[in-house]
């Protein structure tokens, strides 16, 4: 299993007034769901905050916490889950078994795939995001980010922490 310090990019982006807002996570915000969920539940925002996990070019995390606290996740490979502990995890609260190595021949995206619909991403251009071959997983969350509406704001995000 690979440690928390694997993972290249941990963000939350949340909406004050129709304008988005994006941050790092803090040290330790990825060790857990549990301390992922509580991170993000301590953003005030309208319509909940999005936390946003990309670990090297194997997956990326959602997770999407409600403004009445309850946590709304998509991970985008389930087969993620064998390697690393916040995936595992992932896939524990969304409820589903893991697979076993030899059942994972293909990428499989698991959880709730409508979280942003009503922000901007409906569940059709989810799953294309999700099926482009081409796309890795950093290039996928840009691509959400920019249908969110805060792709530009990503980008320098991104740029920010390249320094």
């Amino acid at each position: 299993m690979e440690d928390e310090g694997s993972i290249d990019l941990a963000v939350a982006a949340w909406r004050e007034g129709g304008r988005w807002s994006l941050a790092e996570l803090p040290p330790g915000a990825t060790e857990s769901m549990d301390r992922l969920v509580g991170t993000l539940r301590q953003l005030v925002a309208d319509g909940g905050a999005v936390g946003i996990l990309v670990a090297e070019e194997d997956f990326f995390l959602v997770v999407r916490v409600m403004p009445e606290g309850s946590a709304r996740i998509l991970l985008s490979d389930i087969g993620a889950a064998l390697d690393w502990p916040i995936a595992e995890a992932a896939v524990d609260m969304i409820g589903v078994d893991l697979p076993d190595d030899d059942e994972v021949d293909e990428i499989e995206p698991v959880g709730d795939m409508g979280l942003l619909s009503d922000l901007g991403m409906p569940i059709t251009d989810m799953e294309l995001v999700l099926d482009d071959p081409d796309l890795y997983p950093d290039e996928q969350v840009a691509t959400i980010a920019a249908r969110l509406g805060f792709g530009d704001q990503f980008a320098e995000f991104l740029d920010a922490l390249d320094r």
